[in-house]
């Protein structure tokens, strides 16, 4: 069942996928971490909306002192509470903005590919790898391990994409088939 619009190699290699029980396992593993990233993402950007900058302030001194008690150069904590204190409205707002947005895309891909609807992958695709190419821009700003972290998880979701695509196709043929 090659694509016409696909070399030889890649539509081999995508079958071969497309029949492998470990893909489609790291598939749904890859799709589960994004609903949770989604859920947390919005969760996260909901919150931030609702509390106030000086309530979050507070929580993190309440948070990080212990911390800073034990080691009062701990980067990590030194770094948070100093982007903390100076959040500003515009930062605050932007954090809200993305967060909600982030996440609540990733729901809605994730909930359509879940019910089964093949535009999902598609859009999948699309979206992943534009979150992909954000990912690695902001990792050359922050170097931070967790962009790549997130960039090998999309990245994996995004070549699992199509044999997981044409392993839905083949089930609906199959059961329209029988339906009949």
């Amino acid at each position: 069942m090659r694509g016409r619009w696909l070399p030889q190699r890649w539509s081999a290699w995508i079958d071969r996928l497309t029949q492998s029980w470990w893909a489609h396992i790291v598939f749904w593993i890859g799709i589960i971490f994004k609903a949770i990233d989604g859920l947390l993402e919005t969760a996260g950007g909901f919150l931030l909306l609702t509390i106030s900058s000086e309530a979050l302030r507070r929580f993190a001194y309440v948070l990080l002192e212990p911390e800073l008690a034990e080691d009062p150069n701990d980067w990590l904590a030194n770094h948070l509470l100093t982007w903390i204190f100076h959040l500003s409205t515009d930062t605050k707002t932007f954090a809200v903005a993305y967060l909600l947005v982030h996440g609540i895309i990733k729901l809605v891909i994730v909930g359509a590919i879940w019910f089964s609807q093949l535009w999902a992958y598609w859009l999948a695709g699309i979206v992943f790898s534009l979150f992909v190419l954000y990912q690695i821009a902001y990792f050359f700003l922050t170097y931070s391990p967790m962009m790549v972290f997130l960039t090998i998880v999309d990245l994996i979701i995004i070549v699992l994409l199509p044999p997981e695509h044409r392993r839905l196709k083949l089930e609906i043929l199959h059961r329209n088939k029988r339906q009949r």
